[in-house]
């Protein structure tokens, strides 16, 4: 009889738990991105315009494609948001030498500083978190999210020696 007990405590921990996860994740992000909103908002950007500017950042001379890879947006949600910020000077758009098809992007030197601004506080509150949890949390952290993504091609690029 007790074994049911603890079977039926442990669905609802188990229950609990990952609501509690979910919970977490939405509150985290609610947190995370209040100050770059403030930010985008005084350009009329949005968080599209933000994951642009990242990735390219982070990438530079990536090609479109690999950008509509990553984010996982349409080509006619891309265009409006990557239009606008090539218009506006954050990002540069060239010809690949070897392809000319395709397109190269990268930040220019305003798309460089805007970025910086709006991932310095990201930057600031994961390293806080980072520090306060202690490496075991990190690595652990760092699974859970990974196994939170979907597909294995997205997980391969955080596997340990990938940067």
């Amino acid at each position: 009889m007790s074994d049911i007990k603890t079977r039926e405590n442990a669905v609802v921990t188990v229950e609990d738990e990952v609501r509690q996860g979910i919970e977490l994740l939405f509150y985290a992000y609610r947190d995370f991105t209040a100050e770059p909103d403030a930010m985008l908002a005084r350009y009329n950007f949005g968080r599209a315009h933000h994951r642009v500017i990242y990735f390219v950042g982070r990438h530079p001379q990536m090609s479109v494609s690999e950008l509509l890879g990553i984010l996982r947006i349409t080509k006619q949600s891309l265009a409006r948001v990557l239009g606008q910020l090539i218009r506006q000077g954050f990002i540069t758009q060239n010809a690949n030498r070897a392809d000319r098809r395709q397109r190269l992007l990268s930040l220019t030197t305003q798309g460089i500083e805007l970025e910086r601004q709006l991932s310095e506080n990201q930057r600031q509150r994961i390293q806080r978190a980072f520090e306060e949890a202690g490496p075991q949390a990190v690595e652990g952290f760092r699974r859970v999210m990974t196994n939170v993504i979907s597909g294995e091609t997205d997980r391969v690029r955080f596997r340990r020696g990938r940067r």
